[in-house]
């Protein structure tokens, strides 16, 4: 009978027609892709309340689950925290398998073969970008802010789906992927100023007369607005081959969706495709509010006393779709000065810094200190290594944080009254009291994100939260974050169960309290 090709074969095809001399090395890549997506499975398996398991039963050899169905899967004592490849097999009563797509095949849970087919895309796409790293790995410290993007090769560190990315043949990854470190051509395309969304200052070079111009990615526009080819990066479609040339280079960003332009800003544009958990298109919602949100922002910033600055949004536009929007900021390189660099958390692996427990624990306790005054003060921030930059002085020393990409913070009224800010026009997702939501935002995303994956394991990150909280104020939130478990997103279980409306919650070992 004819069997699908696999994910892995169907890249190994697509690399022999379009970069055949990457394909050694992305077939050694293979192993340690699988064991990278396994291990980020498997703390998934052994953490998030999935209604399939049972019971949980660790012992001096790892951890066994017990299943609904009289199974049994065993594997390694997990570290929810750890960020090296350390699973390589799990066994599913006497069965060993070493290839996480498989595993999730034979499971047979709900939604679980739609599920194995996005790990196995993952482990596949992980390779491939694997594959790509220069020889030797990088070279030097990069001049530009978006160079060090490209440095990030595994993705989410903690993410089953960490380099899934559905609809993207081998050329277009190749085209458009960061750490590919390629030169996108954005196209630019002119709408009806009076049939557009706009808000904040949209730059005049993205205006033509009475249209305004919005930056589309090239995917976008080949298969969902359909002005190109698919398949043929950068194509453009026939109503440009007629007229101007409308386009502009730029470097892909680690979201993917957004780019940074040559010394400029930064557009974040819309992706209509899900890459790890969500669909990155921009909501008109989102382009309504963020000349507000942006301006909010600053004003709580300001409150730091110079720890955190926030990338304005310059201005968001929308042409009556979040198909066809974008929005442009500033770039975090706004915010340093001579000979300081600004780096991505989740970049830092690659500076060498982050491999001293003291360097590790005077970032902790600054990021800390910014992440819990803002929650005092009622705004939780999205504080992932994504989000999330670090400024870092010609040393090595961090001395203050930028966050970029306000779209997901969480408000709070109460808190925000008692300090006597006033509230703004926000959407009503964004707002809230309930305490817990707020602490699950910053702390999943700040402590286990951000912390953790630049720590990189459970003993690690202990030692530098040990050091940082030690001198912090006694808060209400500090007490939640010494004495509760750990909230982080249950990323396996919401690709599991994706009807669900928002964010489902796994609770990990404290690992202040192990």
């Amino acid at each position: 009978m004819h069997r699908p090709p696999t994910a892995e074969a169907e890249i190994a095809d697509g690399l022999a027609a379009v970069r055949p001399a990457l394909l050694p090395r992305y077939a050694a890549a293979l192993p340690g892709a699988r064991a990278a997506v396994l291990t980020r499975l498997w703390r998934g398996l052994a953490h998030d309340p999935l209604p399939w398991i049972t019971g949980r039963e660790p012992h001096r050899d790892g951890l066994t689950l017990r299943l609904a169905d009289g199974r049994r899967l065993h594997g390694p004592r997990p570290d929810p925290y750890a960020t090296a490849a350390y699973v390589t097999v799990v066994h599913l009563d006497e069965v060993a398998y070493e290839d996480p797509a498989l595993l999730m095949t034979r499971l047979a849970v709900p939604r679980s073969a739609a599920f194995a087919v996005e790990l196995a895309h993952s482990a596949a796409s992980l390779a491939l970008s694997r594959a790509g790293e220069p020889a030797g790995g990088p070279d030097g410290w990069p001049r530009w802010d978006w160079e060090w993007e490209q440095r990030v090769v595994d993705g989410h560190p903690f993410h089953p789906n960490c380099r899934s990315r559905p609809g993207f043949s081998v050329a277009e990854q190749l085209a458009y992927g960061p750490e590919h470190r390629p030169v996108v051509e954005l196209g630019l395309v002119p709408v009806p100023a009076d049939g557009c969304l706009v808000t904040g200052v949209w730059p005049e070079w993205l205006r033509d007369g009475g249209r305004v111009v919005i930056p589309v990615h090239p995917w976008q526009a080949a298969h969902v607005l359909k002005r190109g080819e698919p398949g043929e990066p950068g194509k453009p479609g026939k109503e440009e081959r007629e007229g101007p040339a409308r386009r502009v280079a730029a470097h892909p960003l680690m979201a993917l969706r957004t780019l940074a332009l040559p010394e400029g800003p930064h557009v974040k544009t819309a992706l209509s495709t899900r890459l790890t958990s969500s669909v990155r298109d921009i909501s008109l919602g989102s382009v309504a509010a963020s000349a507000v949100l942006s301006a909010f922002g600053e004003s709580v910033a300001a409150r730091t006393g110079g720890l955190l600055h926030i990338t304005r949004t310059l201005g968001a536009a929308a042409a009556g779709s979040p198909d066809l929007a974008a929005v442009v900021r500033e770039s975090p390189q706004e915010y340093v000065s001579a000979g300081e660099r600004v780096v991505p958390v989740a970049a830092l692996a690659a500076t060498g810094v982050s491999r001293s427990p003291a360097w590790r624990a005077r970032f902790a306790r600054l990021a800390l200190t910014v992440g819990l005054r803002l929650l005092d003060l009622g705004v939780a921030l999205e504080a992932h290594g994504q989000n999330l930059l670090v400024v870092l002085e010609p040393d090595g020393e961090p001395v203050r944080l930028v966050y970029r990409d306000l779209a997901d913070l969480r408000v709070s009224p109460e808190r925000l009254a008692r300090h006597g800010v006033p509230v703004p026009e926000l959407p009503a997702r964004m707002v809230t009291d309930d305490e817990r939501a707020l602490r699950r935002k910053l702390f999943g995303s700040l402590v286990a994100g951000a912390l953790a994956g630049t720590t990189g394991s459970g003993p690690a990150l202990r030692a530098a939260l040990e050091t940082a909280v030690r001198d912090l104020p006694r808060t209400p939130d500090l007490a939640a974050l010494l004495g509760e478990p750990l909230p982080a997103k249950a990323l396996t279980l919401m690709r599991l169960s994706p009807r669900a409306a928002g964010d489902e919650w796994a609770e990990l070992p404290n690992p202040l309290q192990v």
